[in-house]
């Protein structure tokens, strides 16, 4: 082998090498990648069974139910349609009826979203960004002015 022939396959093999890489590390990416809907949206959506989402709205009031333990059922709803959702584990202190949430899961075997987290707003003039632009487009959700 030729010495030209060596470096030639030293840099052929380096990049075949980042090509993997590189390809592995989307893949990798693609799989942790959860879009955001709202539960009007979802009639649309073309989502898989098992894919993970994020489904965003307001806590609907009088649907929290606390189950055995630390498992919580309650519907999410954009005012236009509900959806159901159970989690098991800590709600945020202020989680909340008429708050808004965004949980990450996906869709279980009944139709019910099974989240396995739960992000509630931090204080009472914020509402998560994905949340609000959603709401403020349809005209269901008014940012306040008291400041």
């Amino acid at each position: 082998m030729t010495r030209k022939q060596k470096r030639l396959s030293v840099i052929v093999g380096g990049l075949a090498f980042l090509g993997a890489a590189t390809g592995l590390t989307f893949y990798a990416l693609g799989q942790k990648a959860s879009y955001f809907y709202m539960p009007g949206d979802l009639t649309t959506a073309s989502l898989q069974p098992g894919q993970r989402i994020r489904l965003g709205g307001l806590v609907e009031k009088g649907t929290i139910q606390r189950g055995q333990g630390t498992t919580v059922a309650f519907s999410v709803t954009d005012t236009e349609k509900s959806v159901k959702v159970t989690y098991t584990g800590l709600l945020p202190d202020l989680f909340r009826e008429e708050q808004g949430v965004i949980t990450e899961g996906s869709f279980g075997a009944d139709g019910t979203f099974v989240a396995d987290s739960v992000l509630a707003k931090h204080d009472e003039t914020y509402m998560p960004k994905e949340v609000a632009d959603s709401m403020k487009a349809k005209g269901i959700w008014q940012e306040s002015t008291n400041e």
